[in-house]
């Protein structure tokens, strides 16, 4: 008899990551007594230091800035009670187009190969019945979270057995309901241009492509204090300035799309593990 606990794996790019996509899944299942392992494959030092400082910048230390990140990503942890935290600590690239991308050991620059045996040896202690990570954009096309997607995949294809999989998305209807929130509670809040604004229109998906939506509004508190965790990237984590509960009231679905299964569900779906348990 198979007395190993039903698990979830989250595998994200940077700190803050998985309180911003699945902060809310990783809390409730937590409290639903299923085994929750964070995988979070970058030091996130591409991050703001101290005051905001950018990368760059006088001031800006990235091996302090790791540090601090990390120690920020352990509290987030604590406040979602994940039980178990990876990180596989490759270099952060930042954002597309910066001069980190070709930094050697950043994570864009990591082959996918070796990445992915990495997580494979992850995959192989935990056994996850369900796996989360991005879409092959990345959900934005940040690199590193291009790169998750890339070795998760990999590493899927690497071991037995084969969980349900999960690539986390939002539609595109709380995309639009997100840029009045932000009008309304950003007072530095600049509307993009006509290009940005066209490449935000094209961020998540219909609705009607949306397999998996799970109400995680009960945990509403726990993802905003995970994300407040995170107080050094203040500065980039808008959903802080709207309060605890417009916050629940915009973030309190999380919603993915169903990649891999083996388990016959039909979707939509409203529990990463309907028809495992």
């Amino acid at each position: 008899m198979n007395n190993r606990p039903l698990t979830l794996m989250a595998v994200h790019a940077h700190p803050d990551d998985e309180a911003t996509g699945t902060g809310g899944v990783l809390a409730r299942y937590a409290a639903e007594g299923i085994r929750t392992v964070l995988v979070t494959c970058t030091d996130g030092s591409c991050g703001d230091g101290p005051g905001g400082v950018k990368p760059g910048d006088a001031g800006h230390d990235p091996a302090a800035v790791a540090l601090m990140r990390r120690q920020e990503l352990e509290a987030s942890c604590a406040i979602l009670k994940i039980s178990h935290l990876e990180t596989l600590d490759y270099t952060d690239s930042g954002m597309m187009g910066w001069p980190s991308n070709d930094v050697p050991g950043s994570f864009w620059q990591t082959p996918v190969a070796e990445g992915a045996a990495r997580l494979a040896e992850l995959l192989r202690r935990y056994q996850p019945d369900v796996v989360v990570t991005y879409d092959e954009n990345g959900f934005y096309g940040h690199p590193d979270h291009i790169q998750a997607n890339r070795i998760t995949m990999a590493a899927l294809a690497m071991t037995a057995p084969t969980p349900k999989v999960y690539w986390t998305t939002a539609p595109r209807s709380m995309m639009q309901r997100f840029g009045e929130v932000m009008r309304e509670f950003g007072a530095d809040w600049q509307e993009p241009d006509p290009a940005e604004a066209a490449a935000m229109a094209e961020i998540g998906l219909p609705e009607e492509e949306i397999t998996t939506w799970v109400d995680t509004s009960a945990f509403g508190g726990q993802k905003f204090d995970a994300l407040a965790a995170h107080a050094s990237q203040g500065e980039n984590i808008f959903f802080l300035k709207m309060g605890q509960k417009r916050f629940t009231e915009l973030m309190g679905v999380e919603t993915f799309v169903r990649v891999q299964d083996t388990t016959g569900t039909a979707v939509p779906e409203n529990d990463l593990f309907a028809g495992l348990r």
